[in-house]
């Protein structure tokens, strides 16, 4: 197929350099089994397998998962199926089934990466390119060998038809090159920061021989090929897809594969909503349950299968940091555009009278965006270097937040705390709101009115409890809770004013900031920043982020802009637990050690099977 990128459609020329058999491509770097983002890998080049897993778990058996939603297409890497797409064939949380990268990432190191699709890898110290050489075995599910070509289609597929954040990655690629039967180099521009060869070692790689370019970004239910230890089975749209283990899949015996994929069937069922999908669980109809619902994991759990033994409760302890959950605040909406009226709203969640009477005193306030880990500002002063990287800014940062000191109002548990109620009632003066009747108006007589979008009864019953402190002061709330499919298209579009969302945190936060809170990604559709976030502060440290060398300079600039955004008010901030909760009949087993991460159902195997 011919290279078919031209000048007029895009800025960025991608460019193939086919080099005569022979030739020596001079790169000035060693070879090595795997990359670190910040010093060196863990493990060393003779590895066996990674720490987290069962080098001995059983093959055969299955896993069927369950999920709330539905879906109508099977391809993960286009915008028109981005939030409906089948899950598990490229998946956070399922594994990536069906595609591979270049690399594979340790769950076991804050960003560390091992041979997968690529066995070596080289960069100079100043990361301005990298180059791969492709395992000799590596191959697509129908046998045909994964070739350098089938790199190059990859970004030339993906920059035309891809969703974000595939198709921009280009714009930091000067150009990429074939430089030997099994080698591809990536050369990067001045746009480039020092994550971004790990993003390229991570990023999915697709067949070229078995897709259609130009058909490629409408949604469909055709099975698709790719190099990963499954293949798509049985489709049935907006219900359940299977995968079937690929017996002849290359990788199997390789280090960074080995104790993975041991399920013979993984299915993926999928519920209307979230009373369902725990009764379908009680049933036996899928095999593991995540809970994140204290009063849920405390009360429900007391099913026949669970006090006779037939199904295991397990808490997971992990190294991360705590996800930041909370009402995000759509600040494309005019009315909460107005930063004073935002903290008003984050004041009068009653954390204390919520938490123990919903949650049985289970949960810890979240005050940082990595709260819990080195990665937080929380009650740390900023650093000579946050001072530095934050000079220009110093402005959007709260003094208390600089200090280290804050914390969000902390009521009496009652209900009606007239304190914290006095305190919100004086930041919403400030920001031109007045008491009028019942009413709480701006100064055009408007009322103080908003809707809270929901997808679930559990975050409609938070949502309630949120509105009856609101309402107290005169500030009318409405709630809408949709079914998943309106949900989804609704996000996508940022069509709401308020949405309760959840932000995962690392160890090694990156250039995936970008399309949670950067300036770029605020009227790009299908993105995370669902607060509408364009600040160039925030542009400046996820810079520092990514352009940091050291451990410590990271830090620092993480630390940085976690200040930036809690100072931001773009979010009510709500809770967490300090532990993973997942349930499981007790014939689906997992190792014994636990990643950093927490646990990876990718290592689990079937006991039947043994």
């Amino acid at each position: 197929m011919q290279i078919r990128i031209s000048v007029q459609r895009f800025s960025i020329l991608l460019v193939i350099a086919l080099l005569s058999a022979g030739f020596s491509y001079p790169t000035g770097a060693e070879p090595a089994h795997g990359i670190a983002m910040h010093g060196k890998p863990a493990l060393p080049a003779d590895y066996k397998y990674f720490p987290y897993v069962n080098p001995d778990a059983p093959k055969g058996g299955k896993i069927t998962y369950g999920v709330q939603g539905t879906f109508d297409s099977v391809n993960p890497f286009i915008l028109k199926s981005m939030r409906t797409n089948a899950r598990g064939s490229w998946d956070h949380q399922f594994g990536r089934l069906v595609f591979e990268s270049l690399l594979f990432r340790s769950r076991d190191e804050p960003f560390t990466m091992y041979g997968l699709l690529a066995e070596k890898v080289e960069w100079p110290d100043d990361r301005k390119w990298i180059e791969f050489t492709l395992n000799p075995k590596a191959r697509w599910s129908d046998g045909v060998p994964v070739t350098v070509e089938d790199v190059l289609f990859t970004y030339q597929l993906l920059t035309e038809k891809g969703r974000p954040p595939y198709n921009s990655r280009m714009k930091k690629i000067e150009r990429i090159e074939k430089t030997g039967d099994r080698k591809v180099k990536f050369t990067f521009n001045e746009n480039a920061d020092r994550e971004f060869p790990m993003i390229i070692s991570l990023s999915p790689i697709l067949p070229k021989h078995a897709i259609d370019f130009d058909t490629f970004d409408q949604s469909s239910l055709d099975k698709m090929i790719g190099s990963g230890p499954y293949t798509m089975d049985v489709i049935e749209p907006g219900k359940f897809i299977t995968y079937k283990r690929n017996p002849d899949y290359w990788a199997k015996d390789l280090p960074s594969r080995i104790g993975f994929a041991n399920f013979d069937e993984v299915k993926v069922e999928y519920y209307r909503n979230s009373n369902t999908l725990f009764e379908a669980f009680k049933k036996g109809l899928f095999d593991a349950f995540p809970e994140n619902d204290p009063a849920a994991w405390r009360r429900n759990f007391n099913f026949p299968a669970m006090t006779d033994g037939r199904v295991t409760k397990d808490a997971f302890e992990t190294e991360t940091p705590a996800k930041m959950q909370g009402f995000v605040f759509n600040t494309r909406r005019e009315v909460f555009q107005n930063q004073k009226l935002r903290e008003a709203l984050i004041a009068l969640f009653d954390f204390e009278w919520i938490n123990r009477n919903l949650f049985f005193g289970a949960y810890q306030r979240t005050v940082s965006f990595w709260h819990g880990s080195e990665l937080s500002s929380h009650g740390i002063a900023a650093s000579k270097k946050e001072l530095e990287y934050l000079a220009t800014w110093m402005d959007r940062v709260k003094p208390k937040v600089l200090k280290g000191t804050y914390e969000p109002p902390i009521s009496d548990g009652s209900g009606r705390d007239r304190k914290v109620m006095r305190q919100a009632f004086k930041l919403l003066k400030e920001a031109g709101y007045k008491r009028k009747g019942e009413r709480l108006v701006n100064s055009k007589g408007e009322p103080l009115q908003f809707e809270i979008l929901t997808r679930s009864s559990r975050q409609e019953k938070l949502a309630i409890a949120f509105r009856r402190s609101l309402e107290k002061l005169g500030i009318e709330v409405s709630i809408r809770t949709v079914d998943d499919s309106q949900y989804q298209r609704r996000v996508q579009e940022y069509d709401y004013d308020m949405v309760m969302q959840t932000y995962t945190a690392s160890l090694s936060p990156g250039i995936e900031q970008i399309w949670r809170w950067g300036s770029r990604s605020k009227d790009v559709p299908g993105t995370f920043n669902f607060a509408g976030a364009s600040d160039p502060a925030l542009d400046a440290m996820i810079d520092h982020m990514l352009q940091a060398k050291t451990r410590e300079d990271f830090v620092d600039a993480v630390r940085a802009y976690d200040r930036l955004l809690i100072s931001g008010d773009y979010l009510v901030p709500l809770f967490h637990i300090d532990e993973q909760w997942v349930a499981r009949w007790d014939y689906i087993k997992r190792p014994e050690n636990t990643s950093i991460y927490g646990y990876q159902f990718e290592t689990w195997w079937d006991g039947r099977a043994e």
